[in-house]
């Protein structure tokens, strides 16, 4: 497990035995992306609200130095699904900052 992983903090709604399954999942995609960035410097925390009701929401926050805190959220039913969506929509919010940044730095 990368120093990456370690900085997913995964709240207790989910249960321990899904922690290495999401950390993994919610990584895959977004660690390239995040290694701009020491690891010292990225917080995330991914949470499930009301879990297992009709208004299940996953939510994923993100706190990178220097960036506002990004923060992706999916209604899916399916908590698998609602993981992929909240990481996917998380991994495109980092995408834009770096754009932005790296646009305005060639001006």
């Amino acid at each position: 497990m990368s120093e990456y992983h370690e900085r997913l903090r995964i709240v207790p709604q989910f249960r321990p035995d899904e922690y290495d399954r999401l950390r993994t999942t919610v990584m895959g995609r977004l660690e390239r992306r995040l290694s701009r960035w020491d690891p010292e410097q990225i917080e995330l925390e991914l949470s499930v609200k009301e879990r297992d009701t009709p208004s299940q929401r996953v939510v994923i926050e993100c706190w990178l130095a220097g960036v506002p805190k990004l923060v992706a959220t999916s209604t899916n039913a399916d908590l698998d699904r609602g993981v992929l969506e909240v990481r996917d929509d998380l991994r495109r919010q980092v995408n834009r900052f770096v754009e932005r940044r790296e646009a305005a730095r060639h001006r």
